[in-house]
């Protein structure tokens, strides 16, 4: 075989069309097809400002490009502009099915041709007393500057003509969908059916009140988007002008290289070129792509709720935890033993009530916490906040390089440190990405700590919607190595040692080296032996090679792997005793799990970190041992219902090959999220 790994990008790809699989699935309830059209689109945008622009940087370094990633960057970008037009066509046909479907149920999506006189009115009121105000036109004829397209944003690319096009003029507007939203609903006049415009089609309907001076004959109006690289430049010096220079490099992104230029496909090509001159784009460093008249699809994951779209029961309530006595306190229920929490399954509002007691309990000192990404209205904050308010020591770690959340996080960040709170924005060199809360509380004149460690962010908002596990405890060996933990944080210099956690960059990779070692250990002496991991990315080579050599030595192993998976599963001579699977649905699998037999004494992890070399070497990530066996048993029970899984779990190998899904009967199927949610309820 030619290669041992798949390459990322290309896997990544994949895992996208499942996400645009699921939007095409009759069987998903309409809402959510069109929430899942949104999510593809938002992915591809991130994929090209993030991934595309690397390689795109990486074609610079000629022949040194390919000993870094293993490959030639312009065949990869090749590749990838080959299978993002095939998606594109797939999306297109979906979109339109599910606008046949919408006509169907009477919901209508109108462009500014479709209004209808009773319309009209409320539609030239809403521009002119709320998008008029926010809309700045600039011209772009001899003498103009050069128009700063932000990043990502929605604009109009205007055509004023006049004497049958003998004399023309032009400008570009930005479509204000930051303030205003992408979509308004207008009102019904004709019984159940519903109308709803894309804003950009309102602006069009009332473009001609904007251009009066210029006495025009005919007015056109285009859509654009341009789509700019995403990464920051920015050093390790942690000073306290750090804040300045995030904030900085934010300006710069907004501006940075331009990756590519999605334009309305009817756009002449004189107009094009006059835009492209304009923006002073290079066509080696901007991909130009024709689309449709609708672009920045990602705004469909706030598509206008409507209920009738949803089928009865289709949304279900996260489950209070058994563990948790509602009436008494949240320590006491953590301090007689350790609880494992299943959001959205179960409720996230624990964490929250957690650190809320906490602020207001006398007997507690000391909070500190990581911060990655959190709500944009955070009960997470309020009860730091409020902690600090009441005397309690309150530490918190922004990271101020979470990827897309840099703005909210200074924010946070400034309003914490305004309260009283001790902020520290990482380490140098180190992304801070674990996940950990730990508390300090003085009982019988003893300082005792009580800790959550998960694998997703402190984010109710998220947690409603992303698959994790967080684990209460008060277990002293995992407490305090917590505690080190926020030790070497708040002191860069200081190194702790750890038996219980694995911690990055210290020891995680090489303990877990050393537990695949004991499985080809086993194997080899004939005892049972096998590792099950959940990840969301699976590419860092060292431990794609450590598990061949497992698999080679009869090891069983089971991947469960949402996004980019560089192992190849199933090949003979190489992995055939690997089997992966993703799992696509209506919640983003997000948690991290290793299970490792060890000889029939199952060791489990929960982890903040994927098995990429960014999270192993180059991050702060914590994976927490389950030592509980009740625990141990709902981990085992969630892991089995998750493999069986045979409605929204695919094989990887199959679907990098392009395969279908197997079609399964009403009888036998499962969908693991459906009977978790069940196994919750029990």
């Amino acid at each position: 075989m030619k290669t041992k790994f798949e390459n990322k990008e290309i896997s990544w790809l994949a895992f996208n069309a499942r996400v645009l699989r699921e939007a095409a699935d009759p069987t998903v309830p309409l809402m959510e097809r069109i929430r899942f059209l949104g999510i593809f689109s938002s992915n591809f945008d991130e994929f090209f400002r993030v991934r595309v622009a690397n390689l795109k940087r990486l074609t610079l370094l000629g022949k040194k490009a390919n000993a870094i990633i293993g490959a030639d960057p312009r065949k990869i970008l090749s590749k990838i502009q080959e299978i993002f037009l095939v998606q594109e066509n797939v999306f297109g046909s979906t979109y339109n099915h599910i606008l046949n479907e919408l006509e169907q149920k009477k919901i209508f999506l109108i462009d500014e041709k479709k209004i209808n006189p009773n319309q009209e009115e409320f539609v030239r009121n809403y521009f002119r007393e709320i998008i008029r105000p926010r809309l700045v036109p600039l011209m772009l004829d001899k003498g103009s500057g050069v128009p700063q397209l932000r990043d990502g944003t929605l604009y109009l690319v205007i055509r004023l003509l006049k004497n049958n096009g003998r004399k023309v003029k032009h400008a570009i507007i930005e479509v204000p969908t930051r303030s205003l939203g992408r979509f308004l609903t207008l009102p019904r006049c004709e019984g159940e059916s519903q109308y709803i415009m894309f804003l950009e089609d309102v602006i069009r309907f009332c473009l001609a009140s904007i251009f009066t001076i210029f006495n025009h004959d005919r007015i056109e109006a285009y859509s654009v988007k341009l789509t700019r690289d995403a990464e920051l430049d920015v050093d390790d010096d942690l000073s306290e002008s750090y804040i300045r220079k995030i904030s900085k490099s934010l300006k710069q992104r907004s501006s940075g290289t331009p990756v590519h230029l999605i334009y309305d496909k009817r756009m002449s090509e004189s107009l094009l070129k006059l835009l492209v001159s304009k923006l002073q784009l290079k066509k080696v460093d901007c991909d130009l792509i024709p689309g449709r008249k609708y672009l920045n699809f990602k705004d469909l994951v706030d598509f206008p709720r409507i209920d009738r779209l949803y089928p009865t029961g289709a949304e279900t309530s996260p489950f209070p935890h058994k563990d948790f006595d509602a009436r008494g306190s949240i320590f006491k229920d953590i301090h007689k033993k350790d609880i494992l929490l299943h959001y959205p399954y179960q409720k996230f509002d624990y964490v929250i009530d957690l650190l809320r007691e906490a602020a207001i309990d006398p007997k507690v000192t000391d909070i500190k916490m990581t911060l990655y990404r959190v709500a944009k209205k955070s009960n997470v904050i309020n009860a730091l906040v409020n902690a600090a308010r009441n005397g309690k020591s309150v530490t918190a770690v922004v990271e101020l390089r979470a990827r897309f959340d840099e703005r909210p996080n200074i924010y946070w960040s400034k309003k914490l440190q305004e309260e009283g709170v001790k902020v520290i924005h990482g380490v140098p060199g180190l992304k801070v990405h674990g996940k950990m809360i730990l508390i300090t509380r003085k009982e019988k004149k003893n300082d005792v700590l009580y800790a959550n460690v998960g694998t997703g962010n402190f984010n109710e908002a998220t947690a409603r919607l992303y698959s994790d596990h967080g684990l209460f405890t008060s277990n002293v060996s995992i407490t305090k190595e917590i505690r080190k933990v926020f030790e070497l944080i708040e002191d860069n210099y200081k190194r702790g040692s750890f038996r219980h956690l694995l911690v990055s960059p210290f020891n995680l990779r090489q303990k877990l080296v050393k537990l695949i070692n004991t499985e080809i250990r086993n194997a080899k002496n004939c005892k049972e032996a096998s590792i099950t991991l959940k990840l969301n990315n699976l590419v860092d080579k060292a431990i794609i090679t450590k598990l061949y050599q497992a698999s080679q030595a009869g090891v069983n192993i089971k991947l469960m792997v949402r996004g980019m998976c560089s192992l190849l599963p199933n090949v003979k001579g190489l992995s055939e005793n690997i089997q992966a699977k993703r799992i696509v649905d209506r919640f983003l699998e997000h948690t991290r799990l290793f299970v490792f037999c060890n000889g029939g004494e199952e060791k489990y992890y929960l982890s903040s970190a994927d098995l990429m070399s960014r999270n192993l070497d180059h991050r702060v990530e914590v994976a927490c041992p389950i030592y509980a066996k009740a625990i141990q048993q709902e981990l085992r029970d969630f892991l089995d219902i998750q493999w069986q899984d045979n409605v929204k779990a695919v094989w990887v190998k199959d679907e990098e090959l392009g395969k279908e899904k197997q079609e399964v009967s009403n009888d036998n199927s499962v969908r693991a999220q459906d009977v978790f949610f069940e196994h919750c309820a029990g």
